[in-house]
C-alpha cells in the first residue's frame, strides 16, 4: 500500500511554488542585466516566429534559475518540462525526455551537474583527468577561442 502523505506534500509544494513565483518579468526582483538580455532574445525569437535555440542559466542555488525558466516559458506561451540531473541516470533517460517534447516546448534540467553519468555530457573542451590541475575552459561563441574562467 502506498502512503498518501508524499502525494499531499507534492500538491502543497506545487501550490506554494505557483503562488510564490512571479507571473511576469516585471514581478521578478533583481538580475536586471539578465532580464534585459532575455527580453532582447525573446523579443527577437517572437519576431522571427521561432523559439530561441538554447539558453544556459547557471549560478549558485537561490538566484532564480528555475523561476526564469518558468517566466521564459510563460513569455513564449510554451510548455515547460522540468527534470533534474539526478533523475537522468543514463543516456536513455535523456533520450526519453527529448522524445516526448513537442515543438516549442522548453526543457529545464535543474542540477544538471549532479547527473549520474556526466561522461555522456562531456564535450571536447571538457577537462579530462590528465588536465585536472589546469583551470576549466569554455569555448567563446563569438571568438571561437578557448576562454579561461577567472
Amino acid at each position: 500500500m502506498t502512503d498518501p502523505i508524499p502525494t499531499i506534500l507534492l500538491e502543497e509544494t506545487r501550490h506554494l511554488d505557483s503562488t510564490l513565483r512571479p507571473e511576469t518579468f516585471s514581478g521578478y526582483i533583481g538580475q536586471e542585466t539578465i532580464k534585459k538580455n532575455l527580453h532582447i532574445l525573446l523579443t527577437a525569437a517572437q519576431e522571427r516566429k521561432t523559439p530561441p535555440e538554447h539558453i544556459l542559466l547557471y549560478g549558485p542555488p537561490g538566484l532564480g534559475k528555475t523561476t526564469l525558466a518558468h517566466l521564459i516559458a510563460k513569455e513564449l506561451g510554451a510548455n515547460l518540462k522540468l527534470t533534474s540531473g539526478p533523475a537522468i541516470m543514463k543516456v536513455g533517460d535523456l533520450a526519453a525526455i527529448l522524445t516526448n517534447l513537442s515543438p516549442g516546448d522548453i526543457l529545464f534540467i535543474d542540477e544538471i551537474h549532479r547527473s549520474a553519468n556526466m561522461s555522456a555530457c562531456r564535450t571536447p573542451t571538457s577537462r579530462s583527468p590528465s588536465t585536472a590541475s589546469s583551470p576549466p575552459r569554455w569555448r567563446s561563441a563569438s571568438a571561437g577561442r578557448p576562454m579561461t574562467r577567472r
